[in-house]
């Protein structure tokens, strides 16, 4: 028997024209699905085999599936497609994020509920932070796991695969065969708190002009670093100005490219003057950083030059500056002299875990049922449905939203029960009665 027919199975089925065959081919790292934008070019199904950390299996791209089309051509894809989802072990369910849940959805998710498969629904064309709210609406499918992925830009694409595959068998290629993790770090500050020198000090080595002049790194610069099967990739951001002081097109641009890298970042080191203290422009770029979700450190630097080297008191002050961080550790540093600076490593990569981190929806549940809560709305059960923030839909009795308070509540209790420090948390409430 060739070795395919044992591979367990995946099979991503949708609606025409919902990026199925994109998703396919990110997976498989092949083109062997052809991509475009008229529907129902994939009419076969398709056949790959794939590999996720040492997971093995056997992928197939269906043709777009709509159920009530008495055409001859999608009554044939259904009946292909059939014949794949009988012996799946897992479906992905793919949705376009960007237009309204149609009928054709609903009837499929009433035909993939009815073969009593595992499925996932992958809502796809998610490739921006903003469109994330959007994903929570395709729960009324009636599926408890919903992801969001980019199949074009590759965005959630591990996030679907670890969950997918979860319970697959490993085969011989060990952990040694993976490729190490790669965590990105963009280092971010007002100008001259000594970002490059700190760069040059996780480094070993002058890789960055430093200069006493503020502003002098403009453009971001991209350093690898490998380090205990780690590979990370640093980006020195330039200072980002008040909008105020930014007349010159130059510096205009490098607040928007420090912003854009914040974005693109796992994890921000935010670098903090001890000789000055926390001033407004901290907390502002601060905000760019926690309001993209990123996972944060804060490095408190230039300790040795510090007028009152008095830390518990300093801390205090960086709490009560930046109240809306107080998921974040606080780590004190010289860049200059290299004192501290090791202790960013582990800080960095226990954000990152934080931030990647997922509990499962039966684990939320019991934590939900062992809250002492009093207040009006019922809290019916909860999911978490993306990580990178880690993001997390509840669903009440009630149409209306949470207080602040009580969603503030919800995640200090989360992060009591599970963790999650150095990473924001985003909770969305829902109605099982109706929309957010």
């Amino acid at each position: 028997m060739p070795r395919a027919a044992v591979l367990p199975s995946i099979v991503i089925v949708g609606r025409p024209n919902v990026g199925k065959s994109t998703l396919f081919n990110a997976i498989t790292g092949q083109r062997r699905a052809i991509v475009g934008d008229e529907p129902g070019i994939t009419r076969d199904r398709i056949h790959g085999t794939a590999e996720y950390r040492g997971r093995r299996f056997e992928l197939i791209d269906t043709g777009g599936i709509v159920p009530s089309d008495a055409e001859h051509i999608p009554a044939q894809i259904l009946k292909q497609a059939r014949v794949a989802l009988e012996r799946a072990a897992h479906v992905i369910f793919v949705i376009d994020g960007r237009t309204e849940i149609t009928g054709a959805d609903r009837d499929l998710a009433r035909l993939l509920r009815q073969l009593g498969k595992p499925v996932t629904v992958a809502v796809n064309k998610i490739d921006a932070a903003a469109r994330e709210d959007l994903v929570h609406e395709f729960y009324s499918l009636g599926f408890p796991d919903v992801m969001p992925v980019s199949a074009e830009h590759r965005n959630g694409i591990d996030d679907l695969l670890d969950h997918v595959t979860e319970g697959f068998e490993r085969t011989g290629k060990e952990e040694p065969e993976e490729r190490p993790r790669t965590i990105k770090v963009a280092i971010i500050g007002r100008p001259n708190v000594g970002k490059s020198t700190l760069l040059n000090a996780l480094v070993g080595e002058e890789r960055v002009i430093v200069s006493p002049v503020a502003g002098t790194t403009r453009d971001a610069v991209d350093i690898d670093i490998s380090r205990e099967g780690t590979d990370y990739v640093f980006v020195d951001t330039a200072g980002i100005r008040r909008k105020g002081k930014t007349k010159l097109m130059a510096e205009k641009l490098s607040v928007v490219m420090a912003r854009r890298h914040i974005r693109m970042a796992n994890v921000v080191l935010l670098v903090l003057d001890a000789t000055e203290g926390v001033v407004g422009l901290d907390a502002t770029i601060a905000g760019y950083a926690d309001e993209e979700g990123r996972a944060i450190v804060i490095c408190v630097n230039k300790w040795d030059a510090a007028p009152d080297r008095d830390r518990k008191a300093f801390e205090q002050k960086v709490r009560d500056g930046l109240k809306f961080l107080d998921y974040a550790p606080i780590t004190f540093l010289s860049a200059k002299s290299g004192a501290g600076v090791d202790r960013i490593w582990p800080l960095v990569s226990e954000a990152y875990e934080a931030a990647s981190q997922r509990v499962p929806t039966g684990e939320l549940n019991r934590f939900l049922q062992s809250l002492r809560w009093e207040r009006e709305a019922k809290l019916l059960y909860m999911t978490q449905p993306s990580v990178r923030p880690p993001t997390f839909v509840l669903f009440t009795d009630r149409p209306a939203e949470l207080h602040f308070s009580d969603e503030r509540y919800l995640a200090n209790q989360i992060r009591k029960r599970f963790g999650f420090r150095g990473t924001p948390l985003v909770i969305k409430t829902r109605s099982r009665r109706g929309r957010k």
